[in-house]
């Protein structure tokens, strides 16, 4: 079995993407809440984004665990580039019009990734984890918009960033049966 969970509450006047902003404090009680309900899983590694926001989430609940983190960076959220942590007002002065939604399939974030090319990455990302996994149960701490594409796979539903089929909540966990 391979656990999923989204980071803690991180700023929420900032974009996040590729931002390296951590966990608020109700980030952090929502990490210490949630973490509870993983205690009796078998879980017998860790794995993580390296964004500041999942790595603290990843502490948490690994120090809960007792469990050394391993970190993934492939399995970051998708790379908004030159907006990553901006202040939302400003990103939208700055860049009107330009929203996760509105980006056509190839069109890239100003300096980041296009959502074809975040699809990509995390697809060949999950496929590879599954198979180093194997049947342990593992943990992997992430974000929404990664764990959004890895429920659309295991689910059969095409991917499109026009649609989120998957909202998991801060410090929301979802089981994927492998």
């Amino acid at each position: 079995m391979i656990y999923l969970m989204r980071h803690g509450a991180d700023p929420d006047n900032r974009l996040g993407g590729w931002s390296e902003y951590g966990l608020t404090e109700i980030g952090r009680a929502q990490v210490n809440r949630a973490k509870h309900k993983l205690l009796d899983k078998g879980i017998t590694s860790i794995y993580s984004s390296d964004l500041k926001r999942a790595k603290e989430t990843a502490e948490i609940v690994a120090d809960s665990l007792s469990i050394d983190i391993t970190y993934l960076p492939q399995f970051r959220e998708v790379n908004n580039g030159l907006l990553a942590g901006m202040e939302k007002s400003v990103a939208f002065k700055k860049y009107p019009g330009k929203y996760w939604r509105t980006l056509a399939w190839t069109e890239t974030w100003p300096g980041g990734e296009s959502p074809e090319e975040f699809f990509i990455r995390i697809k060949g990302a999950w496929y590879n984890f599954k198979k180093q996994v194997g049947k342990r149960n593992a943990l992997l701490l992430t974000h929404g918009g990664v764990i959004n594409i890895i429920l659309c796979l295991e689910n059969g539903i095409a991917y499109t960033n026009k649609e989120t089929h998957f909202q998991i909540k801060d410090a929301g966990i979802v089981e994927v049966d492998i």
